[in-house]
């Protein structure tokens, strides 16, 4: 059957079709005024001093892990219970993952968890904002302090997520050495494919643009234009060091640019939808919610995930629902247990409460413009799926 309310969508207006379509107008397409401009906005917005923008959240994350100096014989503590990604990126650098326990309310990284599992070849700690919850910055960088970790904030699901007691707290981002942004069509904000990363230092500014661009020289003229006729800018095919190919298009940086400026609003439309599932689900016995609001913490809603009862099969209940043309999602199997990652973890690795929580999580269909009658029809679908595996 079709799926009539899909998982996620991105809400795209007029205003960024025409950033988008004013851009094919010119005859710069990549490295040119809207990376700039759209890299400005975000430091801004994240009050750190450099943005960078590259191809993807995964993209930045590789490119972190470098500017940081991890490489093999390294190990880097991060959650099991995350996108891939994490993992992947780790893996390409040659370093080790360590998975650490999560806490059982926020879904992010333990404290007790990451410090037990610190060793001598231990250089850093990649912090999984997970689903928009702020993790325990607070601790965590306590921990970092004392054992001399670099911290890498992975804040690829949590745009516009606050921590901290003052005047709402600082944004997610603010908090590590460096931290990565991602921009996936279901992100809260989106350039299609795209992601930045934040930093302070401006060697680690230049750098992260040196290796989104293939290692050229900063120097030869990075955002790159043209000179007249066409010709390359001198210095244009010198390379410091070896590279990539992570940039981002001008199409994609006017849309972020655009979504950055109407982000306020876009949480907003979340927070509602996310208030209004908790009020429709709350009748399901042993249904778990997630909380609306946490001490310390501004979430930015990036999905809306349930546990199920412990007693029901969720197989069962995304057959049933995906009959009813409703979407969701198995928002995270454990990464440690995958195939793909069973033999670059340690067979001793042992995450009890990531398993069990990530058994009943089922992430249901959740973005800017999903109306209250979606959201009704998804909540009757699911008490009535439950029901029927009792």
């Amino acid at each position: 059957m079709t799926l009539r309310i899909p998982l996620a969508a991105p809400d795209i207006t007029q205003a960024e079709i025409d950033a988008v379509t004013a851009v094919l107008r010119t005859p710069c397409l990549s490295l040119g005024p809207e990376l700039e401009a759209f890299e400005k906005a975000l430091a801004e917005y994240h009050s750190v001093e450099y943005a960078v923008a590259v191809s993807s959240g995964t993209a930045g994350l590789h490119l972190a892990l470098l500017v940081l100096g991890i490489g093999e014989g390294d190990e880097i503590i991060l959650p099991s219970f995350a996108f891939v990604a994490v993992a992947n990126a780790v893996l390409q650098v040659r370093a080790t993952p360590v998975f650490a326990e999560i806490d059982p309310v926020t879904l992010n990284l333990d404290p007790a968890s990451v410090e037990r599992a610190v060793t001598p070849r231990t250089r850093a700690i990649l912090v999984v904002h997970t689903f928009g919850v702020p993790a325990e910055m607070d601790a965590l960088q306590a921990i970092a302090r004392r054992r001399g970790l670099a911290i890498l904030e992975d804040a690829c699901e949590a745009t516009g997520a606050r921590f901290g007691d003052s005047a709402g707290g600082r944004r997610v981002g603010n908090f590590g050495d460096l931290a990565v942004l991602g921009f996936y069509p279901n992100k809260q904000l989106t350039t299609g494919e795209g992601g930045a990363v934040l930093c302070r230092e401006p060697a680690h500014a230049k750098r992260l643009r040196s290796l989104r661009n293939q290692g050229r020289s900063c120097d030869a003229g990075e955002p790159a234009q043209l000179a007249e006729g066409g010709r390359p800018l001198p210095g244009w095919l010198d390379h410091e060091e070896p590279g990539y190919n992570y940039r981002l298009s001008e199409m994609a940086c006017a849309l972020g640019r655009v979504q950055l400026s109407r982000l306020g609003q876009m949480l907003a439309l979340r927070q509602a939808a996310a208030k209004r599932y908790n009020e429709l689900l709350s009748e399901i016995p042993d249904l778990e919610r997630p909380a609306l609001e946490l001490p310390r913490r501004i979430i930015s809603w990036f999905v809306y995930a349930v546990r199920l009862p412990r007693d029901v099969d969720r197989k069962g209940v995304q057959s049933l629902l995906a009959r009813e043309g409703i979407d969701t999602g198995r928002y995270f199997p454990p990464i440690h247990l995958q195939p793909a990652w069973r033999a670059h973890s340690s067979a001793s690795t042992s995450l009890p409460l990531t398993e069990a929580i990530a058994r009943r999580m089922l992430a249901l269909p959740f973005f800017n413009r999903i109306t209250a009658s979606q959201q009704q029809e998804v909540a009757e679908a699911m008490g009535e799926a439950i029901r029927s595996q009792r």
